[in-house]
């Protein structure tokens, strides 16, 4: 499963890659604007909520199949046997977690105050993007 999600990502950035030069220079010049987004509307969702998430990480050992023992048997015929070995793993968990309520709306309000200092900026960029690159 571990080895499909890493394919999965590898073939996301791939089809990133091959948007057109205008897409991708208007995805650079909007990055940052949408990270702030993004963290704003956690925000947002943590004061709803009146809690935030935290995300982690917990060891985990399993067995897994890591290969066959291949031998005869009595009547000749050639047995395979599945050999398990222990493979240590991760899983992520998450729990809630006090918040303050002030802090956060502090963190709202600056992280707003950001993206409206940044959002000029970024059309400018966006609009030299647009002149650069015509579709």
């Amino acid at each position: 499963m571990r080895k499909f999600a890493l394919f999965a990502l590898l073939s996301l950035t791939a089809l990133a890659a091959c948007g057109t030069p205008q897409e991708r220079c208007v995805n650079r010049s909007t990055s940052e604007v949408r990270d702030l987004m993004k963290l704003r509307d956690e925000v947002d969702g943590n004061l709803a909520r009146g809690y935030a998430w935290h995300v982690y990480q917990v060891p985990i050992s399993r067995w897994e199949v890591c290969g066959y023992n291949t031998f005869r048997g009595r009547d000749g015929r050639i047995i395979e046997r599945p050999r398990m070995c222990f493979v240590d793993d991760y899983v992520t968990r998450r729990r809630q977690v006090p918040i303050d309520p002030q802090s956060e709306a502090r963190k709202r309000d600056a992280l707003a105050a950001r993206i409206e200092a940044l959002t000029p900026q970024m059309n400018a960029n966006v609009q030299a993007c647009r002149a650069a690159y015509p579709e």
